[in-house]
C-alpha cells in the first residue's frame, strides 16, 4: 500500500497504445553502420526527428577516408555487403575501395539515407544533461565554420573502430622535408614515379600499399617493419573451388559478373558457401586446435615459398603466435614483392626521423623521399572528441584503463548512448556486416521501447558491465588472441593484456547474444518521474489501426490484419516441432 499511497494518482494518456511519441536520434557517422541505421529506424520507427552528421564530403566512412593504392576489402566482398542488397557486380572477390564507397553510396540512394544525412558537419563534443534527460551536441559545418547546438533524446556513435589515424609516435616526423601521408589521408596528386618511397609498418593497409608501390617505374621501396605477421592465403583453395574459382585468380570475368545479375539463385548459392566456410572455421581461434595447427603449417610453408628468394625474409617475419592472434590478412601480391630488386626489407629499429629520411639504431641513414606511415588507427580509445555522461564523466575516463561495453553497444553512465562496432565488435572470421546489421536492430528495438512505453531513459547496470568484462577476459585466456603479439585486438593500443577489439565467441555466437534484448539488465527512467503508474503507456484503449485514418477503407492500418498469411505461423500438422524453417536457426527465438 505504502507505494500506491505515494503514487500519483493515474491519469489516461490521451493517445492511442501504438501512438509513437516523438523522439529525436541523433547518429554520428555514415559509414556502414550510419547507412544500415538510416534505412531500418525510419522503416521500423515513426515519429522519429532523425538526423546523421557526417564530418566528410560524401558518406561512405572509412571507405571514402581510405584511397591508398591497393585498397581492397580483406574478406570475400559478397560476405562484406548487407544482407538485403546484394550485389552481383563485384569485379574481384576481394573488392576495391571504389567500388565498396560506390556500393556504399549506391545504398544510401537506394533507401532514402541520403534524406537524413547532414555532410560536412563535425560534432565536436557531446554532453547528457540529466535534467532535460537530453543528449547536447556542439555540431559544426566544415564548408562555412560555423558551430552550433543540437540535443536528442538518443545518440548513436556510428563511426566504427577503423576512422580515427594513429600516426606513428617517432621523434622528427614533423621535420621530415618530403611528402608525409597516412594510409587513412593519401595524396592522390602525389607523384611516386622514380621517388625513394618509406613504408612503416606490417599490417593490412601496409600489405595492400606496398604490391601497388612496388610496380611504379623508378619507385625504390624501403619497408620500416617491426612485427611478425601471417599472411594467409587469399581465401582456403578448397572453398574457392567450390566456388567454381580459380585460387589464383582474384578477378571475376565479365560473364561470370552477367551470370550473377542474371541469376539470383547462383548468386545465392555462391554468397552461402562463403558464408558456411567462414562460420565454421571458428576452432582456428582457439589454442592447440586440429585446425589451428595445421593452418599454421601450411601457411609457414606457403610464406616461404612465396620468400624463397630471400629466406631471410621469411625468418624474421614468419611468426611464433598462432594465426589470428594479429589480423589475419590475405596480401595478395605482399610476400612476392618484398623479393623484387627495389624492395629493402628493413627490421633495425628506427631512431629517429631527418629532414632528409630516417635514421636507424644501427647507425644507418635511408635517404626518402615520401614516407607512407601503414600504422593504423586509434581502435582502443574513445571517439576523438569528448562526450560526457552523468556526473560529467568522460567516455575517455570511463574507456580507462581499457574500453569495455555491455555487448560492445552500451556503457554504464551514459544513458540513452549506443556505439555501432564499438569495443568487442570484431570478429575473427565470418560477416562483420551481419553483426553491424544485428547491433543496429538491437538499438532500434530498444529506440521503440523508449518511445512505446513512455520511458525518458534507458541505462545499463554497472553490474551487467563488469559482468560482461569478466566474462570476455575469461573466454579469451584459451585464445589464440591472447599469444605474444602486438596486435588493434589488444588494449593499450595493442600491447595490452586484455582484447578489446574481438567479440568473445563465433559471429553466429554474437547474432544469437543480440537477437533477443534482456531488459533486466537495464535501468529505466519514465517521462513522468519516479512514483508515476508505469502502465500508462497503454494510452486511451485504442490502437492507431482501428482509428480513422489515410489507410484503405479510412482506417489507419487493416482492423484484421492478424488473417494475413504473411502474418500467420502456420505449424506442421502432425509434429509442428519439426518444421524445417524453425530449424534454420536456434530455438532460442
Amino acid at each position: 500500500m505504502g507505494s500506491a499511497e505515494l503514487s500519483t494518482p493515474l491519469q489516461l494518456r490521451d493517445t492511442p497504445i501504438d501512438g509513437s511519441r516523438p523522439i529525436k536520434v541523433r547518429v554520428i557517422g555514415a559509414g556502414y553502420s550510419g547507412i544500415y541505421l538510416g534505412i531500418r529506424i525510419p522503416q521500423r520507427l515513426r515519429n522519429v526527428d532523425f538526423r546523421i552528421y557526417e564530418k566528410e564530403d560524401s558518406v561512405g566512412g572509412t571507405w571514402w577516408v581510405n584511397r591508398y593504392p591497393g585498397c581492397a576489402c580483406d574478406i570475400p566482398a559478397h560476405s562484406y555487403q548487407y544482407s538485403f542488397n546484394p550485389n552481383p557486380d563485384w569485379s574481384a572477390f576481394y573488392a576495391p575501395q571504389r567500388e565498396i564507397c560506390a556500393y556504399l553510396q549506391g545504398t544510401a540512394e537506394k533507401y532514402g539515407v541520403i534524406r537524413f544525412v547532414k555532410l560536412s558537419h563535425q560534432v565536436e563534443s557531446c554532453r547528457w544533461d540529466d535534467d532535460k534527460k537530453k543528449w547536447i551536441l556542439t555540431v559544426r559545418r566544415l564548408d562555412t565554420n560555423e558551430a552550433f547546438e543540437d540535443d536528442a533524446d538518443i545518440l548513436v556513435a556510428a563511426r566504427g573502430n577503423l576512422s580515427d589515424p594513429a600516426w606513428p609516435s617517432i621523434p622528427g616526423l614533423s621535420s621530415f622535408q618530403g611528402e608525409v601521408m597516412h594510409s587513412a589521408r593519401w595524396n592522390e596528386n602525389y607523384v611516386f614515379e622514380n621517388k625513394r618511397i618509406g613504408v612503416i609498418g606490417n599490417g593490412s593497409s601496409a600489405i595492400q600499399i606496398v604490391p601497388s608501390l612496388q610496380k611504379i617505374d623508378g619507385a625504390q621501396l624501403s619497408c620500416f617493419v617491426r612485427s611478425k605477421t601471417w599472411v594467409t592465403n587469399p581465401f582456403g583453395d578448397n572453398v574457392m573451388k567450390k566456388l567454381g574459382l580459380d585460387p589464383h585468380k582474384l578477378k571475376f570475368s565479365p560473364e561470370q559478373r552477367q551470370e550473377f545479375a542474371n541469376s539470383p539463385e547462383k548468386l545465392l548459392k555462391f554468397r552461402r558457401i562463403i558464408e558456411i566456410d567462414g562460420n565454421t572455421i571458428h576452432d582456428i581461434s582457439l589454442k592447440g586446435t586440429e585446425m589451428q595447427l595445421g593452418a599454421v603449417e601450411a601457411f609457414a610453408a606457403s610464406m616461404r615459398e612465396k620468400l624463397a628468394k630471400k629466406p631471410e625474409i621469411a625468418e624474421f617475419l614468419i611468426p611464433s603466435f598462432g594465426i589470428g592472434c594479429r589480423r589475419n590478412t590475405p596480401g595478395p601480391g605482399y610476400l612476392e614483392a618484398l623479393v623484387e630488386n627495389n624492395v629493402d626489407f628493413i627490421t633495425d629499429p628506427i631512431e629517429a626521423i631527418t629532414p632528409t629520411g630516417v635514421s636507424l639504431k644501427s647507425g644507418r641513414s635511408v635517404l626518402l623521399d615520401a614516407l607512407v606511415c601503414a600504422t593504423g588507427f586509434n581502435t582502443s580509445s574513445a571517439p576523438p572528441f569528448p562526450i560526457y555522461g552523468r556526473d560529467d564523466q568522460s567516455l575517455q575516463q570511463r574507456f580507462t584503463p581499457f574500453p569495455t561495453a555491455y555487448l560492445s553497444l552500451v556503457v554504464d553512465s551514459f544513458p540513452n548512448f549506443f556505439m555501432m562496432l564499438g569495443p568487442n565488435s570484431a570478429i575473427g572470421s565470418g560477416s562483420l556486416t551481419m553483426m553491424l546489421e544485428s547491433e543496429g536492430d538491437y538499438i532500434v528495438k530498444c529506440i521503440r521501447k523508449l518511445q512505446k512505453e513512455d520511458y525518458a531513459t534507458i541505462s545499463i547496470k554497472p553490474e551487467r558491465v563488469d559482468d560482461w568484462s569478466e566474462y570476455c577476459h575469461e573466454y579469451f585466456k584459451d585464445t589464440v588472441y591472447t599469444d605474444s603479439c602486438h596486435s588493434w585486438y589488444k588494449s593499450e593500443g595493442g600491447s595490452g593484456d586484455r582484447i578489446t577489439g574481438l567479440w568473445p565467441g563465433s559471429p553466429l555466437h554474437a547474432l544469437e547474444a543480440l537477437r533477443a534484448i534482456r531488459w533486466e539488465d537495464f535501468d529505466f527512467e519514465s517521462i513522468d518521474g519516479a512514483g508515476t503508474n508505469r502502465m500508462r503507456w497503454l494510452g486511451d484503449g485504442w490502437s492507431v489501426i482501428h482509428m480513422k485514418g489515410e489507410g484503405e477503407n479510412g482506417w489507419g492500418g487493416d482492423p484484421a490484419w492478424y488473417l494475413e498469411p504473411r502474418f500467420v505461423d502456420f505449424p506442421l500438422a502432425g509434429r509442428p516441432e519439426d518444421d524445417k524453417t524453425l530449424k534454420l536457426r536456434p530455438f532460442s527465438h
